[in-house]
């Protein structure tokens, strides 16, 4: 993806006189507007942003939309779909509706989570490697490289083991392993934003270090971590949900999409009891699929092309 200059980024060229000014609001609204044109336009993008903010709002109201405590155990077993229970309730008399809310909640949790903390981290290795180049350059990339090298979902596995299978645990070793992609890809648009004119003025200003990475130079990089960030939710939740399904994520009795699909893998429940884990599956799928659409989305709109 290109990297362009938006329009709500401070002028440093025309800073002479030590003044800053900001583009009139008109070309920020334009701007705003033609990315808002372009994201509408993406059908299953808007699909996929409809359907993210209804999850996101059950999760949110979790507590009041549940009809039953998650965790609560009833004296009906395995019982199928009722007015009682719409969904069911699984082995051990637990309401299936209930527990698939509270664990799309969880689910989400991670994600977000997650992604803000190697978007962050990855960002800001990104940042100094493009900017400051030369060793420190050589030296960061070398780490990020020996990051990549490693059997991602293997070593997760080993850690988490080790460390024990908590949610707090699993989103740092998530973390840990997916921030290489981000600052690589920050490294790049760092590398061809600082030769821009706008930078090279505001180094010539003497402008500090820091106000040129975040107020110059990060805004024009946004574009595709946002992009980014948002396809790193989805893979997030899917990995969560591997992790629980093979007893190394969530454990139960806390509800989460993976540990739903890891109770139900017995043959008896695949092939008599679908309403254990097919819900389960279809949230699993639909919550990926809408964010992969959002950020096809964002892809597009962000483009500078036309």
């Amino acid at each position: 993806m290109s990297v362009t200059e938006i329009p709500w980024r401070q002028d440093a060229a025309a800073s002479d006189k030590g003044e800053e000014h900001e583009q009139p609001i008109h070309e920020i609204e334009s701007y705003a507007k033609q990315v808002r044109r372009k994201f509408l336009k993406h059908k299953l993008a808007v699909w996929g942003l409809v359907t993210t903010l209804l999850l996101l709002g059950i999760g949110i109201l979790a507590p009041w939309i549940a009809p039953y405590n998650p965790n609560e155990v009833t004296d009906v077993f395995a019982a199928r779909p009722s007015l009682m229970h719409w969904l069911g309730t699984d082995q051990v008399g637990r309401d299936v509706l209930s527990r698939l809310i509270y664990g799309t909640r969880v689910s989400l949790i991670i994600g977000f989570v997650t992604v803000a903390l190697y978007v962050t981290f990855g960002t800001l290795i990104g940042m100094l490697a493009g900017y400051y180049g030369r060793w420190l350059d050589m030296l960061l990339m070398r780490i990020t490289d020996i990051f990549l090298s490693f059997p991602y979902m293997l070593v997760v596995l080993v850690i988490v083991s080790i460390l024990g299978a908590n949610i707090s645990t699993i989103m740092i070793v998530l973390a840990l392993f997916k921030w290489p992609t981000i600052a690589m890809l920050v490294r790049g648009s760092v590398l061809s934003i600082k030769e821009m004119d706008y930078v090279r003025a505001s180094m010539t200003l003497g402008y500090s270090t820091p106000r040129i990475l975040f107020r110059h130079i990060l805004p024009n990089a946004l574009s595709p971590i946002i992009v980014n960030a948002t396809f790193g939710v989805a893979s997030t939740i899917l990995s969560e949900a591997g992790l629980s399904f093979l007893g190394m994520g969530v454990k139960s009795p806390q509800a989460s999409l993976g540990n739903m699909l890891h109770d139900a893998q017995s043959l008896t429940v695949l092939t008599d009891q679908h309403w254990l884990w097919l819900p389960a599956g279809l949230v699993i799928l639909i919550t990926v699929l809408a964010f992969n659409f959002v950020g096809d989305g964002l892809r597009d709109a962000l483009d500078a092309r036309p």
